[in-house]
């Protein structure tokens, strides 16, 4: 890693909605999505973690000198086949200022090591197929590509038309 530096990665606080935002609105730009308003981003940010369980987390921010660097956005869930609860991670994000820091390997390291701690037994994950950056991190992380599953989505229109049935 070229520019190696300390990471300081823990789960996200009420107090830490501001850093989030912050984070959010950087991923939303480097997506190529609509810019995000940051007070709106920090008061939606402010909500989540204020109604989060301690017991399932679901954001780890990660610090280089003080300064908000990534994000892991997680789930939790109960897939129940071999009794074991798996981790969903959703987003890994690190701000263009704080990539080749070690600040990707430090987030996962982090969900690795609570994984580990709370007999979790495995994380899942999805990247994009035109990523192949985060696909070479994964490899070297072990990461296995798991071609039984297909990726699906139900958006919005259709949650909204299947909840009305």
């Amino acid at each position: 890693m070229a520019d190696e530096a300390a990471v300081d990665v823990r789960w996200a606080t009420t107090q830490d909605a501001e850093a989030l935002a912050t984070v959010l609105c950087a991923m939303a730009t480097h997506y190529r999505q609509a810019p995000l308003d940051h007070s709106r981003a920090a008061a939606t940010a402010r909500q989540w973690l204020g109604d989060e369980s301690p017991a399932y987390p679901h954001f780890a921010l990660a610090f280089v000198g003080g300064e908000v660097a990534g994000l892991a956005s997680v789930a939790i869930a109960h897939p129940g086949i071999d009794l074991e609860r798996l981790m969903f991670l959703k987003d890994l994000f690190v701000r263009d200022s704080a990539r080749d820091k070690g600040v990707g390997r430090a987030l996962v390291g982090f969900l690795a090591g609570y994984c580990v701690s709370k007999g979790i037994g495995r994380i899942d994950l999805t990247a994009e197929d035109w990523n192949e950056g985060a696909l070479r991190f994964y490899d070297r992380l072990g990461a296995e590509r798991h071609g039984q599953k297909v990726f699906l989505r139900l958006p919005k229109a259709a949650l909204n038309r299947v909840a009305r049935t």
